[in-house]
């Protein structure tokens, strides 16, 4: 992993559940991220859901995504 590149990590399965209840919305309805993308977790596998942090200044900004 890269100093500039935002942290990773696979969510588990009642996190995912948690967040897709909190969004009211399915696992189809998230952006995308590809499986060979380098920056995916170790062990991701298709139907995954990624939680990427990206620090700006003194900010946290949180994003998900489907691995497809």
């Amino acid at each position: 992993m890269h100093i500039l590149q935002p942290k990773h990590s696979k969510l588990s399965n009642k996190e995912e559940e948690d967040l897709l209840v909190k969004l009211n919305i399915s696992k189809t309805q998230l952006p995308k991220i590809k499986l060979g993308d380098v920056a995916l977790p170790e062990g991701s596998v298709i139907g995954d859901i990624i939680k990427i942090e990206r620090k700006e200044g003194d900010k946290i900004f949180t994003y998900y995504r489907a691995v497809i």
